[in-house]
């Protein structure tokens, strides 16, 4: 049954389906979300509330989340995260959504959408990671309020590589002309102290920042292999070869990177 106030919500690389109905989100629905819905049901439970509320599912089968009111950062609002306070915020969301996390027990029958297999670094515990922590998930509203949206990658990872992916985007990490920063090193500094990150922390994530970009360059070019939509598009535009151009930028760096992290 079609609700006649339906709005088609843009965005995104992945969204066909997605429809604003009053304050609610109706997004098709997989073999996944009601593993998502208990993971964000869990997040409200003790108190973390910068993500989606689950509202179950309509007479079509879809998931409804309740509307976070707001328009993404990325690109248009990026100078939200320009101030180093506004930067260390997000360190400190992300930071609290993963200490929120961590007393999360999955349903005995729980089954993820994997897109990118993680092995766990030595010494960290595995915890269900958001997998896509970045500006163009995020939304702010004009009351100061920020929410995490797109949960419907969630699945097993780890700390690091959520905050890797995260570092990615929000300082940004990027070779692009009009993306790459020169105080990249410091605020890579101001992400890891607002996050919290202990010494060992730091030295584990320093390789990691390239290893979780070059991901994205494979992950691309494995589905646009096998014809998978929509990556095979989003190859084919050249999504791969900018997420190679920041491995390669990132990797480039490290003994930049290390020495932000760890000297002082």
């Amino acid at each position: 049954m079609q609700h006649d106030d339906e709005q088609p919500l843009a965005g995104g690389n992945v969204s066909a389906g997605v429809v604003r109905v009053g304050n609610t989100v109706r997004r098709p629905a997989g073999p996944w979300t009601p593993s998502v819905h208990a993971l964000l049901t869990h997040l409200h439970e003790v108190g973390f509330e910068a993500a989606p509320r689950p509202l179950g599912f309509d007479d079509r089968g879809r998931e409804v989340l309740t509307f976070a009111p707001g328009r993404v950062v990325w690109p248009d609002r990026f100078s939200l995260l320009e101030p180093d306070r506004q930067l260390a915020r997000v360190a400190r969301l992300i930071r609290d959504f993963h200490d929120a996390v961590q007393g999360f027990t999955p349903p005995a029958d729980a089954r993820w959408q994997v897109l990118i297999p993680v092995g766990e670094p030595a010494g960290e515990s595995g915890i269900i990671a958001h997998h896509d922590l970045a500006p163009w998930n995020l939304v702010a509203d004009d009351e100061d309020r920020w929410t995490f949206i797109d949960w419907d990658t969630a699945a097993p990872g780890t700390r690091l590589w959520d905050v890797a992916y995260a570092a990615h985007g929000f300082l940004p990490l990027s070779a692009r002309p009009g993306l790459r920063r020169t105080d990249a090193a410091d605020r890579l500094r101001v992400f890891a102290d607002a996050y919290g990150l202990d010494e060992a922390g730091r030295r584990a994530l320093v390789p990691l920042l390239a290893r979780r970009t070059r991901a994205m360059h494979d992950f691309l070019r494995d589905r646009a292999a096998r014809g998978d939509q929509p990556w095979s598009v989003l190859w084919a535009q050249g999504h791969g070869d900018i997420w190679r151009g920041d491995a390669e930028y990132i990797e480039q760096r490290e003994a930049q990177w290390e020495r932000a992290l760890l000297d002082g």
